[in-house]
């Protein structure tokens, strides 16, 4: 279980699934347009950990965000669509997630953690 491969073509824009990776919840988000276009408008200056929406998806699969679904604060697993910026809520401590899984407000200190993951088609992804 070091890795597995997920096939994310029934997945529709605009869906997050949850899947399972080394006994750890994994996101993984069909983003529309508009989410795209919201997290690489948002200035660094803005993230309290910077970290451009380049940065957190793969070239050429810039629809599809992959992240491990715990919270960077206590590791509880937020909840999706939610929260001020569009992005994840997690309603224990009051974590702001957005459209990249990038922290905004709230006790959380880090973004959400993306695993190592490849894409061996456009629609089918090895994750670890």
């Amino acid at each position: 279980l070091a890795s597995i491969e997920f096939e994310m073509s029934g997945i529709e824009e605009g869906q997050t699934v949850t899947i399972m990776w080394r006994g750890l919840p994994v996101f993984v988000r069909h983003r529309t347009a508009e989410n795209i276009t919201i997290a690489k408008d948002t200035p660094l200056a803005d993230l309290k950990d910077p970290e451009p929406d380049a940065s957190r998806v793969k070239e050429g699969h810039e629809q599809w965000l992959i992240m491990i679904a715990n919270c960077t604060h206590l590791g509880c697993i937020p909840v999706g669509d939610s929260g001020d910026f569009g992005g994840w809520f997690c309603p224990c401590h009051g974590s702001h997630y957005d459209t990249a899984g990038r922290i905004r407000k709230g006790p959380a200190p880090k973004n959400l953690v993306l695993p190592p993951y490849d894409f061996v088609s456009d629609t089918l992804v090895q994750i670890g």
